[in-house]
């Protein structure tokens, strides 16, 4: 008896090759290293790690902060940082506690956690 390869009928490859994956734009690969390091610098100019942090901090598994001119750090919300452009460079980092309130936080977005802190 013969065996034959099954081969599906609905499978379509596309030519050309795959686009490897880079580890750094890697939304997992990202989520890792920064919980191994603690904390990562990203470039300005790098949009495809950010748009991979971006997506991370929206479900809360990172938090980023914007490196300013003087080279202080500006914690963003996920909303900013959907809408914030390549100008400067982010530093993501693992976050402290999912529902730590600071006292940076404006006063408008603290009224939303009112009933955790109760």
């Amino acid at each position: 008896m013969e065996s034959k390869s099954f081969q599906a009928a609905n499978v379509v490859r596309f030519p050309g090759a795959r686009a490897s994956t880079n580890p750094h734009r890697d939304q997992r690969a990202l989520m890792d290293a920064v919980y191994a390091a603690g904390t990562l610098p990203i470039e300005a100019e790098d949009r495809a790690a950010k748009v991979a942090a971006t997506r991370l901090t929206i479900f809360g598994f990172v938090v980023i902060d914007e490196v300013q001119v003087d080279g202080t750090l500006r914690r963003l919300r996920p909303s900013e940082a959907f809408h914030t452009c390549t100008a400067r460079p982010w530093r993501i980092s693992k976050p402290s506690g999912r529902y730590r309130l600071d006292e940076r936080m404006p006063r408008t977005d603290r009224e939303l956690f009112a009933a955790l802190q109760a």
